[in-house]
């Protein structure tokens, strides 16, 4: 191709060609009629022919001019079939993610330069809202949801399991213990913060050692597990909370178990949810098979942890007191809550 070629002009004379006015090419291209006057005056030159004739007030072709729109607009209209698939190619590789707030802030947020760093060219956006998604109506590929499953017409798949107990600062616990051995005893004297869309709350933990709620104070209530984990780390109290979203504290020490006597509660916690036809896209099946090694690798290293600080581990396939989870996340008679996350 000549160096030389006037191909911005190209574009002013398919347009004029195609609407037969310099006003109406100078209208659809944004510009002046001079503007187009003039670009068509300089393709002419270079030419060296004239391309178009006037008849009446509208623009004819000449044959020479013919020639180059039959060339002009087939050239164009390939670019714009080029771009348009393209534009359909990046939005093809764009994946639209649904997670929880403190899960998207504690667990995800940290490891997802690694999901990047191993699919450069895919565009993330992360929505982090306790909302389940309605998959009919938005636009969202994953739904990366807090619960005990059974999600009726979506494919699920357990990715991440969660490790619950009563977590305090070391100082804290100091405090409690100037009340004896007793670790229940230490729950009876202890502020409680409470984390109300965890799948384990205070009364079904409680429940489970034969205490009776009622004879604990839950003078603070949280909806989001990174405020309630938080409060604990500054001392404020005793959490009752997920050794998941707290990993950070516990490898630092920050926070501790209130007891090796009280077992931690292990279950499977986290679902990658989306519609069947979602798991024939290449993104979908890679960021599942991604999180659910990345989260096999978290779960084994906190198990570890917990145990190497002397706690033990009671297994379980859902919750075991209480009415079941219901499909629209709420738990029976108030003992537990099962939500999108927290």
């Amino acid at each position: 191709m000549r160096k030389d070629l006037n191909l911005n002009g190209m574009k002013f004379f398919e347009s004029v060609a195609r609407l037969g006015r310099v006003s109406m090419a100078a209208e659809e291209l944004g510009v002046s009629p001079s503007a187009v006057s003039q670009q068509i005056r300089l393709l002419e030159q270079q030419f060296g022919v004239h391309l178009f004739r006037r008849n009446n007030r509208r623009l004819a072709l000449t044959e020479d001019g013919e020639r180059l729109y039959q060339a002009t607009g087939q050239a164009l209209r390939m670019v714009n079939e080029v771009y348009s698939a393209i534009v359909r190619q990046q939005e093809h590789r764009r994946f639209n993610l649904r997670v929880s707030p403190s899960f998207g802030v504690r667990w995800l947020g940290p490891r997802i330069k690694q999901f990047l760093d191993q699919n450069p060219n895919w565009d993330l956006r992360v929505d982090a809202t306790p909302d389940f998604t309605d998959f009919e109506t938005e636009v969202v590929d994953a739904d990366v949801r807090y619960g005990a499953g059974g999600w009726s017409g979506l494919h699920e798949q357990n990715v991440l399991h969660d490790f619950v107990l009563p977590l305090c600062s070391p100082e804290y616990l100091e405090t409690l213990k100037a009340h004896g051995s007793d670790p229940m005893e230490h729950l009876r004297k202890a502020r409680l913060i409470d984390s109300v869309k965890t799948h384990y709350r205070w009364d079904l933990w409680l429940a489970r050692y034969g205490a009776r709620g009622e004879d604990m104070s839950y003078q603070l209530r949280f909806d989001r597990s990174s405020m309630a984990i938080q409060l604990a780390r500054d001392g404020a109290g005793v959490v009752l909370e997920s050794a998941t979203l707290a990993w950070k504290e516990i490898l630092a020490g920050e926070l501790v178990p209130l007891s090796n006597e009280f077992q931690v509660i292990e279950f499977p916690a986290y679902w990658v949810v989306c519609p069947p036809r979602h798991t024939h896209r290449r993104i979908v099946r890679i960021f599942i098979d991604w999180i659910g090694t990345t989260g096999r690798d978290h779960d084994t290293a906190v198990r570890d942890r917990l145990i190497a600080m002397g706690c033990t581990i009671a297994r379980e396939d859902g919750p075991t007191l209480g009415a079941p989870a219901r499909p629209d996340g709420t738990g029976g008679a108030g003992q537990y809550n099962v939500s999108a996350g927290t």
